[in-house]
C-alpha cells in the first residue's frame, strides 16, 4: 500500500451501550489497545484527538429501562457517568467523552442521512418485518430472539448471534420470538430507507482487498473478505421505534435512523463537540490531553474530512462489519468525508474458560474492578496487556493476574528499579554523581544495547498494534537491567572501586529512564512513580 502524508490522526474506541457497566473484556478489546496508541503518538508529538462516548439509542437502552422500570433517559444518566468514570479512573485518556443523545449528535446524523437521500442513494423500499400483536409494534433487531442458524444458539437476536460472533438479519432467526411479550411474531408491511451496500462492491474490493491487504490484521481482513465475497445486500438504514433520531423527512412519522446508522457518526458528532467546547472555552465533555492552541468550531472537519488525516478505529471484532463496510459505505458515499486507514479490531477475552456476559453475570465489571482494587489501574492494565485478544480469543483467570502481577510486574520491574534507588540512597542520598568522563566496560554497552533495542523495538511494536509484543519489550528493559545488575554487583565494589560502582549506577538509573519513557503509554501511573523517583 502506498503510504500517505499524515499531518494529524482522528483515534476512536467503540462507542459503549449506556444501557449497564461494562467489563474487562470490553476494556481490553477497544479501551486500553486505543490508550496505548494515542499515548504513544501524544508522546511523539502527533497531532491526534482520542474520540469516544455513549452509544444512548438502539433497543438496548429501553429494554434496560424496562427491566429497571424505568426511562430510556435515566438508563442513559446512570450509566454513561458510570461508563465515562471508570474509563478515566484506569487511565483512558480520551479527550473528549461524549453522548449520543446530545442534540449535536442528533443535528449531525441527521445531516448525513439528509446528505444521501438529497443526492439519491438511499432506496425506499416497503417490506414484510416481523411485528408484536401484542405490544402493537414493529420490532426492531433487538427485539426479536431465535435460533442462529449458524452455531444454534437458542438466545440469538435478531442483528447479531453473541456466541458465534455471526451478524444476522431477523428473517434468518430460526423460531424467532418477540422479546417483549415472547410470542411469535407475524410479518407487516412496512416502508424504510435502505443503503444498498452491493452498489459498492467494487470500491470495497479496490479499498481493502487490494490496498490494505498487508496492514490490516488478518482476522479483520479475511472477516470483510468474507463479507464482500459472499454478496452485500441492500441495508435498511431506519427502524419502527419510538426511541432515537428521527428521520428527518415529512412522511416518516414514527421512524428512526438505524442505531448502526447513527452511533459512528457519533464520532463525528463528538469531535465537532470538542471543537465547540475548545473554541468557546466551555467544557461540558471535553478533556483535552494536549494544548490545541487557538482553534475555532469548524476545525473539527480537519480530523474528518483532510486527506492528510489518519483515521484509525479501535473495536472489537463483533463491530468489523460496521466499521469496515457500513460506515465507510456512509462515509465515502457523502463525499466529504475520509474513510479509515486501520481497524486494528481484536478477538474476545474469555473468563475462566466461559465468555464474559454481564446480563449471565460471568464478567468482571470495571467499576466492580476498581472497588476491590484501589488505587491499582496500572496492575489490570498490565494483566490485560499481557493477554490481549489480538489475533485470537483468550482467557482471563484470576491465577494468570496474581502471577503476571507477582511474577513479572513487581519481581522484574519492581525489583530492578527498587535495587537502582536503594543503592543509589545508600551510597549518594540520592543524587548520583557526575557522569562525564568515567570508562564503559563490555557489560555497560552490553546492557546500554540491549536496553536500548528492547526500548526502540518497544515504539515499532506500538506503531504495528503489537501491544503485547510492546509491553514484552518494555519490560525486557527491566530484564536487561536486572541481568546487568547481577552480573556487576555494584555492591561488592563500592569500597574497592568506587568509581565502577558509580559508572554503574548511572547506567543502571539511565535504564530505568528507558523504562520510565516506554511504559509512559502503557502504565501511566508507574511511569508517574518512576519520573518522580528518579526527580
Amino acid at each position: 500500500m502506498r503510504q500517505k502524508k499524515v499531518s494529524r490522526y482522528t483515534v476512536t474506541s467503540a462507542l459503549p451501550y449506556a444501557n449497564g457497566s461494562k467489563h474487562i473484556g470490553h476494556l481490553a478489546g477497544a479501551y486500553i489497545p486505543a490508550d496505548v496508541y494515542v499515548r504513544y503518538l501524544r508522546m511523539k508529538g502527533e497531532d491526534v484527538v482520542f474520540i469516544c462516548g455513549s452509544d444512548a439509542h438502539g433497543t438496548a437502552i429501553p429494554n434496560q429501562a424496562l427491566k429497571e422500570r424505568t426511562t430510556p433517559q435515566s438508563i442513559i444518566d446512570k450509566y454513561h457517568v458510570l461508563i465515562r468514570d471508570s474509563f478515566a479512573k484506569l487511565g483512558i485518556s480520551f479527550d473528549i467523552y461524549h453522548r449520543t443523545s446530545e442534540p449535536i449528535h442528533h443535528q449531525t446524523s441527521q445531516e448525513i442521512f439528509l446528505t444521501l437521500y438529497n443526492k439519491g442513494l438511499l432506496t425506499e423500499e416497503t417490506s414484510d418485518q416481523y411485528f408484536d400483536v401484542t405490544a402493537k409494534v414493529f420490532l426492531a433487531d433487538r427485539y426479536i430472539m431465535g435460533t442462529c442458524p449458524r452455531c444454534g444458539n437458542p438466545q440469538a437476536y435478531g442483528d447479531q448471534c453473541e456466541r458465534c460472533g455471526s451478524t444476522l438479519s431477523p428473517s434468518e432467526l430460526i423460531n424467532p420470538r418477540s422479546t417483549l411479550s415472547g410470542n411469535a411474531p407475524i410479518l407487516k408491511p412496512t416502508r424504510h430507507w435502505y443503503l444498498p451496500l452491493q452498489q459498492y462492491e467494487n470500491w470495497l474490493k479496490e479499498w481493502i482487498l487490494e490496498s490494505h491487504k498487508d496492514d490490516w490484521k488478518t482476522n479483520v481482513y479475511g472477516q470483510c473478505k468474507s463479507w464482500i465475497g459472499a454478496g452485500l445486500q441492500p441495508r435498511a438504514m431506519t427502524r419502527d421505534l419510538d426511541w432515537g433520531i428521527k428521520v428527518p423527512l415529512p412522511d416518516a412519522e414514527g421512524k428512526v435512523l438505524y442505531v448502526w446508522f447513527d452511533a459512528p457518526i457519533g464520532y463525528i458528532s463528538a469531535t465537532r463537540a470538542l471543537f465547540k467546547e475548545l473554541a468557546t472555552n466551555v467544557r461540558q465533555y471535553a478533556t483535552p490531553r494536549r494544548n490545541f492552541g487557538e482553534v475555532k468550531e469548524e476545525d473539527w472537519k480537519k480530523y474528518w474530512q483532510a486527506d492528510d488525516t489518519k483515521l484509525v478505529h479501535f473495536i472489537g471484532k463483533d463491530n468489523i462489519v460496521f466499521h469496515c463496510i457500513i460506515f465507510p459505505i456512509m462515509l465515502h458515499a457523502t463525499g466529504e468525508y475520509i474513510v479509515p486507514d486501520n481497524v486494528p479490531a481484536n478477538e474476545f477475552m474469555n473468563l475462566e474458560g466461559d465468555k464474559m456476559s454481564t446480563s449471565r453475570g460471568w464478567s468482571i465489571e470495571m467499576h466492580d474492578y476498581l472497588k476491590d482494587f484501589p488505587g491499582k489501574p496500572d496492575v489490570l492494565r498490565y494483566a490485560l496487556l499481557t493477554n490481549l485478544p489480538e489475533s485470537k480469543d483468550s482467557e482471563f483467570t484470576w491465577n494468570d493476574f496474581k502471577d503476571s502481577v507477582n511474577n513479572e510486574l513487581a519481581d522484574i520491574l519492581g525489583n530492578f528499579v527498587n535495587r537502582v534507588f536503594v543503592l543509589t540512597h545508600k551510597y549518594y542520598q540520592g543524587i548520583l554523581p557526575d557522569p562525564s568522563g568515567y570508562e564503559l566496560q563490555e557489560a555497560d554497552r552490553r546492557a546500554m544495547a540491549e536496553a536500548r533495542n528492547a526500548y526502540e523495538s518497544c515504539g515499532t511494536k506500538i506503531e504495528q498494534s503489537r501491544f503485547r509484543e510492546a509491553l514484552a519489550e518494555a519490560m525486557n528493559i527491566a530484564r536487561a537491567g536486572n541481568k546487568y545488575l547481577t552480573e556487576t554487583e555494584p555492591w561488592k565494589l563500592q569500597k574497592s572501586d568506587p568509581q565502577r560502582t558509580e559508572t554503574i549506577l548511572i547506567n543502571c538509573a539511565q535504564i530505568v529512564a528507558m523504562s520510565s519513557v516506554a511504559l509512559q503509554p502503557i502504565l501511566p501511573y508507574t511511569e508517574r512513580k518512576l519520573r518522580e523517583g528518579l526527580g
